[in-house]
């Protein structure tokens, strides 16, 4: 399955500065995947070890973390000597084995010429442990859920990605085209990213098992929960998990710990949300009041809403019925817009905005859903699930922060009126190049 990260992984073979690769990304992304696949077309030989299929991998590391030694009882152990000129070296779970992930701050600096690349499905809990590797030894890539432009290259519609990475104004697309891309969006919508649910549905379109799938996929996330998280945040963890699709159905969406549990206090569950943040399980939207850089200084950590990793992921949590595909627009406007703003952040997340943000006005009297950092300005962008795009908010954040340019998304075609620019959620994750294009000729 093509992954447009493939090209990261392409420039980092090549780069100068190369390190070992740390790969992030949430349980079922398709790391396994993307690095095997890379590893057999662009080396000459794949040498991959898994930590949790093979816990006897731990103890080549127990002695002393002496690269060269590590290396070559390696190389005796998968029978074939690794040339680090031709091959690439994947530890996979690596989360497993700390003092193999601390290992890679001496094959950085002592054996540079491997092509060494890292994953593990609790990396980030991982990482967010203090000296769990040194830091500025590894390069990071994360991997996400497939796109909506990645879905189309999938399901065989790459001619319509061409068609979209091809715009450089807001110009209306052809009827046809715009037609044809809200289709496409509405099953993505239910589909979602996940590679497996994905690959399922382009192989059988059968929409009730790619549903089975992603219940799987959740059961499994539970089970992690079980697994890898501390004993005494499990029931905590469970608890807001569950509670992601009852929040999202509210009008405004924030996120209340009171809903999690009767009087639940922030400070009790603080640590299993920001476990399930470490997983990439969640995206967390802080609210802030200001529109200066950066935002993340003037954000309200203690206001937030909560988004799933995935869209398609929520319809199950949400039980939203799989015959919902074949009633038209209702999948866009069901579940409050829900659908619609998980899919955007998960969007925009995946284009680079690694953190999100929304306006809230003092008091809370208007509310935009997201602003994003895009060059040197700050972007208001407002979310409809329909074709109606009248907004209060909109025009209050423009008469309390001028911005040269005020984004909106919709199921509306591309359009420019003043600084109102209009972007089909189909178009989402063209947002940064579209608005720097703009600006650029104003």
């Amino acid at each position: 399955m093509k992954r447009d990260l493939y090209k990261d992984l392409l420039d980092w073979k090549a780069s100068l500065r190369r390190k070992p690769l740390l790969l992030q990304g949430a349980r079922q992304t398709g790391k396994t995947y993307l690095l095997k696949a890379f590893g057999h077309n662009e080396y000459a030989r794949l040498f991959y070890f898994n930590f949790e299929e093979d816990p006897g991998l731990d103890r080549f590391f127990e002695r002393d973390l002496n690269p060269t030694r590590i290396l070559s009882e390696l190389s005796i152990y998968s029978r074939q000597d690794i040339n680090p000129a031709s091959d690439l070296i994947v530890f996979d779970e690596i989360q497993v084995s700390n003092r193999a992930l601390n290992a890679l701050k001496y094959f950085q600096e002592k054996t540079p010429d491997y092509h060494i690349a890292v994953a593990g499905s609790m990396l980030g809990v991982k990482l967010s442990t203090p000296g769990s590797f040194p830091v500025g030894k590894v390069n990071f890539l994360k991997l996400y859920p497939l796109t909506f432009l990645e879905f189309l290259d999938a399901a065989g519609e790459s001619r319509y990605r061409q068609v979209l990475e091809e715009i450089e104004v807001f110009s209306p697309l052809p009827g046809p085209f715009h037609d044809d891309l809200i289709e496409l969006l509405r099953t993505y919508y239910f589909i979602g990213g996940m590679p497996e649910a994905v690959h399922h549905f382009v192989r059988s379109t059968n929409h009730q098992e790619v549903r089975d799938i992603q219940q799987e996929i959740i059961n499994s996330y539970v089970l992690d929960f079980v697994k890898h998280a501390p004993t005494v945040d499990m029931p905590k963890l469970s608890l807001i998990w569950d509670s992601i699709p009852g929040h999202l159905a509210r009008e405004n969406k924030k996120f209340v710990f009171s809903a999690v549990r009767t009087g639940a206090r922030a400070r009790e569950y603080e640590s299993a949300l920001s476990w399930l943040e470490d997983t990439g399980l969640i995206y967390r939207v802080s609210a802030v009041e200001n529109s200066k850089h950066p935002l993340t200084y003037y954000a309200d950590r203690s206001i937030f809403k909560i988004y799933m990793l995935d869209v398609g992921l929520l319809g199950a949590m949400a039980k939203v019925p799989v015959d919902i595909l074949a009633q038209g627009a209702r999948l866009f406007n069901e579940y409050e817009g829900a659908f619609v703003e998980n899919y955007v952040a998960q969007q925009l997340i995946a284009a680079g905005q690694e953190k999100l943000f929304y306006w809230r006005s003092k008091g809370g009297k208007a509310e935009l859903d997201f602003l994003c950092e895009i060059g040197e300005g700050i972007v208001p962008l407002e979310v409809k699930a329909g074709i109606n795009p009248r907004s209060k908010s909109l025009a209050s954040y423009e008469d309390q922060f001028a911005p040269s340019c005020l984004a909106r998304t919709t199921l509306l075609n591309l359009k420019q009126d003043g600084k109102i620019c209009n972007l089909p959620l189909y178009a989402i994750s063209l947002l940064s190049s579209l608005i720097a294009n703009t600006t650029d000729h104003q």
